[in-house]
């Protein structure tokens, strides 16, 4: 593995994942609440924004690597499962959410790499049902780690909206790959 910046970004994102949840378990009497769910928020944020700029980095520096290419959706997994994991248990975000999102998740990277292992992997590529249920996604959790009020707006109930959104665009982009993978696989011969 060669070191570059892309990739110190991304390995920087992991190492935020264990700093994220341990802020929750601080004692309250040390950071309260609504410190502990700022904190969080801020966090998140700068993995998502770290997220887009490694991205950036690669394409713009010309060190795009298939360590990065791998590691890069690893890292955006984590985060975003320990973080639903965190609202779960916050009570912010129903474990049913939580399930679809992980799941998918789970299902499509493994479907992707059955896809490349078949040659197949332009069929599962990005879409843009996928990129609409990031966006719901990278907004929402935010939003309902904040937990606060926003300009005088409480915002739970934006981020529990865009929490049910992104989680229908999940299953919709779901079925999208898993129609596209389907097919691919039929014109090859594999199922």
């Amino acid at each position: 593995m060669k070191f570059n910046i892309p990739n110190a970004l991304t390995w920087a994102r992991i190492l935020l994942i264990p700093l994220f949840v341990g802020v929750f378990y601080l004692p309250d009497s040390t950071l309260p609440i609504l410190d502990k769910n700022l904190i969080s928020c801020v966090i998140f944020v700068i993995a998502a924004v770290t997220d887009w700029f490694d991205g950036y980095l690669a394409r713009r520096l010309g060190q795009t690597s298939s360590f990065g290419a791998f590691l890069d959706p690893v890292a955006d997994k984590l985060m975003v499962g320990a973080a639903l994991v965190m609202l779960v248990e916050l009570e912010r975000v129903n474990a049913l959410i939580a399930f679809i999102i992980i799941g998918r998740e789970i299902t499509i990277s493994a479907l992707r790499e059955w896809m490349a292992l078949v040659g197949a992997s332009r069929s599962v590529a990005v879409s843009y049902i996928g990129k609409l249920k990031t966006t719901a996604q990278m907004i929402a959790i935010p939003v309902l780690l904040y937990h606060d009020t926003l300009f005088g707006v409480h915002v739970r109930p934006i981020g529990t909206a865009l929490i049910w959104v992104a989680a229908v665009l999940t299953l919709w982009s779901m079925g999208y790959y898993l129609r596209r993978a389907q097919q691919a696989l039929k014109d090859a011969g594999e199922v």
